[in-house]
């Protein structure tokens, strides 16, 4: 069957179509079982293996038959739209959370030819997208087929007339980026991140918003995903506009001073890379001003404090790039930091006098060898404190003599009343 509308013209007649669509449907429109994991946990996308569909070999000559039959010259929409419509869409939509990989890839391909010829079903198949991603986003935070689903929007966004319509710029803020925060975000983001640079490559006004919801996502605790982001970043920054670059590299620069500074290496790394990329260079070097004081403490510190060898070399590699960008710039940096470190020597001397002056107060208590004598037998807490400064130390030294003053009234006034008595 595969072959003879494959090679033969003319045999796509009317009476067919219906045929067709039913032979699809009652073949593949199925409930779906539940992911599983032979060990008895919570399937994970991620590590295990997935569960293969045992009727794959019917399955997949139905798949190639109905692929054949839309990718036919004798095709024709017009009379295939009475059968292909939404409902039809919303099934074959729900079969991509199929575990079984080789299903999704048949789906794709099926779903982006009945986008290609079915103009009336467009716009319903992107909201219906749109559905799948908000539920996994707010509500189940799993499905199989997000992949292959933004495998078929990026090839649609490359498709979209400008200037991009408000549902589209829509779809990108409130749609593809959060889909950054969701844990499994490694199962899809080489997809992901395709996206969102075809919506800036058509529109560079989204630059802005897109960087600053990346930063808002910059996950805190998960180095893998930290160095996803860093990836993302930088394709974006292969095709921003100098313009744009400008709106957003300070906040963009402060993070990379954080990732240069992460004791994660390959974090560290990762950041350092974008000195080897010559288009970030220039940008960098148009606003050195603005950039290198930001990166300059970041940098400077982990030269001699990093753990890894390999981090030390970059960073030098990054430092020497900036000198020879600005000498001027790099040595006022050079000083302020100096400066800078000096003023929290001072800072630090300043708190520990302040600390003893609080010991002495302590010391000068008539109880103190008393307290001294209980605390020796219970096991001392660790306070982690910035500690009192001088005002502190004053302010304290005026209460206690305010409560010796009233403790002194109470005991004079007590006394009296005992004589009456």
């Amino acid at each position: 069957m595969v072959e003879y509308i494959t090679h033969n013209r003319n045999v796509i007649t009317e009476p067919i179509y219906p045929e067709v669509v039913h032979m699809f449907a009652v073949n593949m429109f199925r409930t779906l079982p539940p992911s599983s994991n032979p060990t008895g946990a919570e399937f994970d996308p991620e590590e295990d293996e997935p569960t293969l569909e045992a009727a794959w070999p019917h399955l997949q000559l139905v798949y190639e038959f109905f692929l054949r039959f839309l990718e036919s010259p004798d095709f024709q929409p017009n009379i295939a739209k009475k059968y292909i419509d939404q409902k039809f869409v919303l099934q074959l939509l729900e079969l991509f959370d199929s575990e079984d990989p080789r299903e999704r890839d048949f789906l794709k391909t099926t779903l982006h030819r009945i986008y290609g010829k079915f103009l009336g079903l467009r716009a319903y198949i992107r909201k219906q997208i749109n559905n799948i991603f908000y539920r996994f986003i707010y509500e189940t935070e799993h499905h199989n087929g997000i992949a292959e689903l933004l495998e078929i929007l990026g090839s649609i966004i490359n498709g979209f007339a400008l200037p991009l319509k408000e549902e589209h710029k829509i779809f990108l803020l409130k749609v593809l980026l959060p889909l950054h925060k969701v844990k499994s975000l490694s199962v899809y983001h080489p997809q992901l991140a395709y996206c969102v640079v075809q919506f800036l490559e058509k529109d560079s006004t989204l630059t802005e918003p897109v960087v600053m919801a990346l930063l808002k996502y910059w996950p805190k605790t998960h180095s893998p995903k930290e160095v996803m982001f860093l990836n993302e970043l930088e394709e974006i920054l292969d095709v921003i506009e100098p313009s744009e670059f400008v709106k957003i590299m300070e906040p963009l620069f402060r993070q990379l001073a954080k990732c240069v500074s992460s004791p994660h290496f390959q974090v560290a790394e990762r950041a350092l890379y974008y000195w080897n990329n010559e288009y970030i260079m220039s940008l960098i070097s148009d606003n050195a001003a603005k950039i290198l004081p930001i990166m300059f403490p970041s940098l400077y510190r982990n030269s001699k404090t990093h753990w890894n060898k390999t981090i030390h070399g970059l960073i030098y590699n990054a430092l020497k790039l900036f000198m020879e960008m600005n000498q001027k710039l790099f040595d006022d940096c050079t000083q302020q930091f100096k400066a800078e470190k000096l003023k929290e020597k001072l800072k630090m001397k300043e708190r520990e006098e302040a600390w003893v002056k609080i010991e002495n107060l302590a010391k000068a208590n008539p109880q103190y060898a008393g307290y001294r004598q209980a605390s020796a037998l219970n096991i001392p807490v660790a306070m982690d404190t910035d500690g009192p400064l001088f005002e502190d130390v004053q302010m304290l030294g005026k209460t206690g003599s305010q409560d010796a003053r009233q403790l002194v009234g109470r005991q004079a006034v007590s006394s009296m009343q005992v004589r009456k008595v």
